[in-house]
C-alpha cells in the first residue's frame, strides 16, 4: 500500500480523527465509498467503450512513388540588415 506501514497508517488515522471528529468519520467513510464506487463504474464504462473504437480500420496508405524528384531551386536571396536607430537614453537608473 504505497510503502505505508502500520505505524504510518495509525498516525494518518489519528490525524483524520482529530481533523474531522468521531461524529463525522462514518459520514466521511460513506462518501469516500460512494466516490470510489462511482469512479470504478465510470472507468469500467470507459474500458467497455474502447474495443469498439479500436476495431475501426484506417484506409490503406498510398504507396510511395518509385522515384524521388531531385528538383533544386535556389532559395537564397539578398538580405539587408535593418538596425533600429539608437537614441542616447542617458544614464541607467537602478
Amino acid at each position: 500500500m504505497a510503502g505505508l506501514g502500520t505505524s504510518e497508517l495509525l498516525i494518518i488515522l489519528a490525524v483524520v480523527l482529530l481533523l474531522f471528529g468521531s461524529a463525522k468519520l462514518p459520514q466521511l467513510a460513506r462518501s469516500l465509498g460512494r466516490s470510489a464506487r462511482i469512479l470504478k463504474t465510470e472507468t469500467k464504462g470507459l474500458h467497455d467503450d474502447d474495443p469498439a473504437e479500436t476495431q475501426t480500420t484506417a484506409p490503406p496508405a498510398r504507396p510511395l512513388p518509385a522515384t524521388v524528384r531531385t528538383e533544386h531551386r535556389d532559395t537564397r536571396t539578398e538580405h539587408r540588415v535593418v538596425r533600429p536607430e539608437r537614441r542616447d537614453a542617458g544614464p541607467a537608473r537602478w
